[in-house]
């Protein structure tokens, strides 16, 4: 009597006879994905281009341009970098794990740009401080008065300690796994609640520089510069609305890193990663559990 024959051979015979069944259906749902991506992707980068561009045009063609002198100029750089670094750039560092263009790489690889991202962030919010601090100064302005000065400060805070956790965690080869696995939640939250409070912050911020800034007419009489500078508010809005959306989308997750080099079936590309997803055919008895969830530790709820 000829014994059963092995089940780790016959369920990915199994699945590569069920793939050109599914193989369309899952096919297309996978393209309706990608395209949802992608269109939230490019409607991300092009309103967040905008209002760069927007918060430029207010300071060269409304205020005084840019300079480093102790006057209006040198505090033009505050808006300029926090909507250009702590907003544009901070949101793409949220989304980068998420491209699927970007998933051939290691995720050492992408921690490191995920990282590289924040900090470039967080310099450029470092040097806007510095710019309104020593602008406040020079025009004996008082500092830290109003609720923006301090919701804004509380965030570069958070923001540094957010950052310097996530590389002594996620970075440094010797933190136990199951740290790593223990503060993602965290990890992911705070860095989802900082991205936001930054976004609140800055509505403060060009409201009040707007109330205090336009004097005849002022903000009430809806002068261009209010109009104009209330549209750069609706965009970060907007943009952070998009970014908040492709990070909290399940789908969109970046795939564990045993399913990325799991070998597709013979169904495609595509399709077998999916099905592998949903089977397992390398580990079908679930013996590898252990293994899988050790693998997930880090991926597990990764927003980024």
């Amino acid at each position: 009597m000829t014994s059963p024959p092995n089940s780790q051979l016959e369920i990915p015979q199994i699945t590569s006879f069920i793939n050109p069944v599914l193989a369309f259906a899952l096919l297309e749902m996978a393209m309706e994905n990608f395209k949802q991506f992608l269109f939230a992707l490019s409607a991300a980068v092009t309103v967040g281009f905008i209002s760069i561009i927007f918060v430029l045009r207010w300071v060269f063609y409304f205020k005084e341009g840019l300079a480093w002198d102790g006057g209006l100029a040198e505090f033009n750089w505050h808006p300029v970098l926090i909507v250009t670094g702590f907003i544009f750039l901070q949101g793409i560092a949220i989304i980068v794990y998420r491209l699927p263009w970007t998933w051939k790489c290691s995720k050492l690889m992408m921690k490191f740009i995920h990282a590289g991202l924040n900090i470039l962030a967080f310099i450029f919010a470092a040097i806007s401080l510095v710019a309104v601090f020593d602008f406040h100064n020079t025009k004996n302005i008082p500092n830290m008065y109003s609720l923006h000065s301090w919701v804004g400060l509380a965030a570069v805070i958070l923001y540094s300690l957010q950052l310097v956790l996530g590389v002594c965690i996620y970075l440094i080869p010797i933190t136990p796994t199951y740290l790593r696995a223990a503060f993602m939640p965290l990890h992911i939250y705070s860095g989802l609640f900082i991205f936001t409070s930054v976004i609140a912050t800055a509505l403060m911020g060009i409201t009040e520089k707007l109330i205090f800034g336009l004097k005849d007419p002022s903000y009430k009489d809806s002068p261009p510069e209010a109009t104009f500078v209330n549209v750069l508010g609706v965009l970060m809005v907007i943009f952070g609305g998009i970014i908040l959306w492709i990070a909290t989308r399940p789908s969109w997750k970046r795939p564990s890193e045993q399913v990325l080099r799991s070998p597709p079936t013979n169904g495609g590309g595509s399709v077998g990663t999916k099905v592998s997803q949903q089977t397992d055919p390398i580990d079908p008895k679930g013996n590898g559990d252990a293994r899988r969830r050790s693998g997930k530790l880090e991926d597990s709820g990764q927003v980024n």
